[in-house]
């Protein structure tokens, strides 16, 4: 299986970053979007080039500043004054794969411009609809403790991303190693692609064909009408929400090469794609991942 190469030269060169680099995987095989909320400087931006590298996909890096255009995201008609026309020229949302640094330094206009392509993969400028390139996946980045100079993502901005995930600083003995070995900016963009789009594309289509039994279908709603009925919540997962955590893990049962789902599965994948679609009551009292890890324990995991 080429997908279990991909993730050994991923964690050979990205070291300390398996658990980012499988769940990275896990949201490109399930065709959804991906958000790190993580301090920089931990290798968001080395993830998803190396992804684009093993894959061969084009790669495309959007930096959010509050002056940002929608137009510097999606592109621009320019008239060309020697043949008399217009003509459009893309933007960076055009690659396969786009890396949004800092997305919430954008103002929600600019922010806005992003929900076309990840709900339609496409971009509509001057009225035409021009496709995006297949497969298209986005990574965005965000800090979670500077806010001067923020704007926080909008419930219908956020709940298109499939995941939210972390990577965090490595032990102290795997960072004095990448000391040593200093930058992996050469050996990530002579990285030789081990899959082409066309198979991962393919790959995207099976996952689709994994099985998921109705005992799993009733544990996923079991999980949803707990979130519905906490407390602490103002509003739980939604259907969509519910749809998603399945979509996931179908596509980590995939990569582990099996062609079901099983209650693991969806208990493992619920704490990243889950807290962040909860409304608290009270949003500095409440810690949404500890409510969903209280959920997944009380619920009885079906046999």
């Amino acid at each position: 299986m080429k997908l279990k190469k991909v993730l050994e030269t991923l964690n050979s060169i990205l070291q300390g970053k398996e658990k980012a680099i499988k769940l990275s995987l896990i949201c490109l095989l399930a065709k959804g979007h991906l958000l790190i909320e993580d301090l920089p400087g931990v290798g968001k931006t080395t993830l998803a080039l190396a992804i684009s590298r093993v894959f061969g996909l084009s790669f495309g890096r959007i930096q959010g500043t509050s002056d940002l255009l929608p137009s510097d995201i999606t592109g621009t008609t320019v008239y060309h004054k020697k043949t008399e026309s217009f003509k459009f020229h893309k933007g960076p949302i055009f690659n396969h794969i786009v890396l949004v640094d800092e997305i919430n330094r954008m103002s929600p206009k600019t922010q806005s411009a992003l929900l076309e392509p990840m709900e339609e993969n496409q971009v509509t400028v001057d009225g035409i609809t021009y496709p995006l390139p297949q497969p298209f996946f986005l990574i965005a980045t965000q800090n979670p403790i500077e806010y001067h100079g923020t704007y926080p993502l909008p419930e219908a901005q956020i709940d298109r991303f499939f995941m939210k995930i972390s990577i965090g600083y490595p032990s102290k003995n795997l960072e004095k190693e990448i000391l040593k070995i200093g930058s992996l900016k050469d050996s990530i963009i002579n990285l030789e692609p081990i899959m082409d789009k066309d198979e991962l594309i393919r790959a995207q289509k099976e996952v689709n064909q994994v099985y998921v039994s109705e005992k799993i279908i009733d544990y996923v709603l079991d999980i949803v009408e707990a979130t519905r009925k906490n407390p602490y919540l103002l509003a739980g997962l939604s259907t969509r929400g519910a749809l998603i955590l399945i979509q996931v893990a179908k596509a980590k049962a995939y990569l582990e090469d099996r062609d079901f789902v099983i209650p693991e599965d969806i208990k493992d994948i619920a704490l990243y794609t889950t807290p962040y679609r909860l409304i608290p009551k009270d949003e500095n009292m409440i810690n949404r991942t500890k409510i969903v890890e209280e959920i997944l324990q009380k619920i009885k995991i079906p046999v």
